[in-house]
């Protein structure tokens, strides 16, 4: 079986201990996240922002999935936004999964429920569920 090749976008300040937890699942054959181990300290507007986006896109053009972490402040990250907007261009195109912490959690601007497989609640196998049915189609 091919290992999907996952880019995760999270609030870095609310979310780090589920992308852990997502790492910790790595050994299992249905996941090969792809992680920037960078994570942005920096503000979206700052003098090294630009040099963190290039990174960040290279690493999402080697990814066929985005899988984004919805958490209680997912949905005011400017960094998330950025990220969700540039997994659609057409030059990265990825699958767009989110799995909701809790199902009252706004979805990231660009993420909406026909653009996107939703897992509610934080679950290997709803994570699985949602990266089966993503699509790049939106």
């Amino acid at each position: 079986m091919t290992k999907k090749k996952v880019f995760v976008s999270y609030d870095h300040s609310e979310d780090l201990h589920y992308k852990d937890l997502l790492r910790a699942w790595d050994a299992n054959s249905n996941f090969d996240f792809e992680f920037d181990q960078r994570s942005p300290n920096e503000a979206i507007d700052s003098t090294n922002a630009s040099a963190i986006k290039s990174a960040l896109a290279t690493k999402m053009k080697q990814a066929e999935y985005l899988l984004v972490i919805v958490g209680a402040k997912s949905s005011t990250s400017k960094w998330m936004t950025w990220e969700v907007s540039r997994a659609k261009d057409t030059d990265v195109k990825l699958k767009l999964a989110a799995v909701k912490i809790d199902s009252s959690n706004v979805l990231t601007p660009g993420l909406t429920t026909s653009n996107t497989a939703i897992a509610n609640g934080f679950t290997l196998a709803g994570i699985t569920a949602a990266l089966d049915k993503a699509t790049n189609s939106y």
